[in-house]
């Protein structure tokens, strides 16, 4: 017997929650990548594994967000924590390998484009593992086409966040790199759930939770996980209140020079100030000019 799907519970509330945790998350991760690209005097192992780790708690607290939202009509679901945990695992892993190769062997066409792939791939291995988390009184059906189609969006939209954060590095750069990869984690997830069907066990009247009939809502099971890696990305969020050119980007503080040194150069070449100051030593051209001209004019 074919189950009724239900994935807005909260109505907006959970798709609003998940994608501006999937935003801070990624915000986060993509600093810290930068933070490693930009100053090589910094620690960027330890940077790199923040950024991997910001970015793993995102895709997995956006996703149980979201699934608290989750219903199947006429049964009650519950979770298998351990896989549950599993999936925060890999999540951390898979991207983890793309986010260590753009950070030692640069932010190069071939490696973004590599590791757009490993972190979209991440996120997929990530939902669909948590779905394998699912318990409930029967089984579920993919549609494989949309199951490839969220695979998809996720790896497009995962690359052009690195590109973005690669290749733009201030702050407004920063915030649309987040928001496209908030769009990517989130877009993802929806697409995926789209795919989902649920056959049913028996009655479609039973509530089966916790392996028996009667029980918690979902949302107790899920809300105690999420504790840590919502307290982890606060402390996250912390280390970069502190390191500016975490959210600036070494770009701005770069530019910053150029233009203050570029001032200083043209304020002096102004047409009234260079005639009374001959010998100004911040323009070596006047100082031959004023030597040779005096004998010609003897």
């Amino acid at each position: 017997m074919q189950g009724t799907v239900d994935g807005f519970g909260y109505g907006a509330v959970t798709p609003v929650a998940s994608y501006l945790i999937a935003c801070l998350g990624s915000a986060l991760g993509l600093r810290c990548v930068v933070r490693s690209l930009n100053n090589r005097q910094s620690w960027k192992p330890g940077w790199l594994a923040l950024g991997t780790a910001t970015i793993g708690c995102g895709i997995w607290t956006m996703h149980f967000i979201a699934m608290t939202g989750f219903r199947v009509q006429g049964i009650g679901i519950d979770y298998d924590v351990r896989l549950a945990a599993l999936s925060l695992a890999v999540a951390i892993a898979v991207v983890g390998v793309g986010v260590f190769t753009v950070g030692y062997r640069g932010a190069t066409n071939t490696t973004l484009t590599a590791a757009g792939i490993f972190t979209g791939l991440g996120v997929a291995a990530m939902h669909y593992l948590g779905m394998a988390a699912l318990q409930l009184n029967g089984y579920l059906r993919y549609d494989w086409f949309t199951v490839a189609l969220s695979v998809l969006i996720a790896v497009v939209a995962a690359t052009a966040a690195l590109w973005a954060a690669a290749s733009y590095r201030g702050f407004l750069a920063a915030l649309g790199a987040s928001l496209l990869m908030g769009v990517a984690l989130t877009g993802m997830h929806y697409t995926g759930m789209a795919a989902v069907g649920v056959h049913l066990h028996g009655a479609a009247g039973a509530s089966y939770v916790n392996g028996s009939y009667g029980g918690d809502s979902p949302a107790s099971t899920l809300l105690p996980l999420l504790i840590g890696p919502v307290v982890f990305l606060i402390l996250a969020g912390v280390v970069v209140m502190f390191d500016p050119q975490l959210v600036l980007g070494d770009g701005d503080w770069s530019r910053a020079a150029p233009r203050r040194s570029a001032l200083a150069a043209t304020t002096p070449e102004s047409p009234a100030a260079r005639p009374r100051q001959p010998d100004s030593l911040f323009d070596p051209r006047d100082r031959p000019t004023g030597r040779h001209t005096s004998p010609r004019e003897r």
